[in-house]
């Protein structure tokens, strides 16, 4: 199998609600995440011949996705009072709202899930919330 990787890094806030340890304030991170996308033979044809995928666009995917999250407050819906949601976004806060605990290990799924609906072919997806702490996801039969 052939593989491309790229990295890309964004800082956020998040908690982690009913976690009785410090995690469960509010606290930062520079996410740095590394994402793998593969093909059992290159393209045969067109601009792509040789290649797993064009690079630059696969950079560009996965610094968007980064992008989208970089300065923001990642949410786990339902654990914050609607009145407190409000009043962050009053005060001009950047919310993303994410249907799941927002551990490494759920972004590491969500990101690659979100790699794999924009056309992509990712194998693997790491989530390191310090240089010393990853999460890493790669689901046995490679579709999320």
């Amino acid at each position: 199998m052939y593989q491309l990787e790229t990295e890309a890094f964004f800082d956020s806030a998040h908690f982690l609600a009913d976690y009785f340890g410090r995690c469960e304030n509010l606290h930062g991170h520079r996410w740095r995440i590394v994402c793998r996308i593969g093909a059992e033979a290159l393209q045969e044809t067109g601009s792509e011949a040789g290649m797993v995928c064009d690079f630059g666009r696969f950079k560009h995917a996965v610094r968007t996705l980064a992008d989208s999250l970089d300065h923001t407050f990642l949410v786990q819906e339902g654990t914050l009072s609607p009145e407190t949601i409000t009043a962050l976004k009053a005060e001009g806060f950047a919310l993303t709202m994410l249907p799941f605990r927002t551990t490494a290990e759920n972004l590491a799924a969500y990101i690659f899930r979100r790699l794999h609906e924009e056309g992509f072919t990712p194998t693997q997806v790491e989530v390191d919330e310090t240089p010393n702490n990853r999460a890493i996801y790669q689901p046995e039969n490679g579709k999320g």
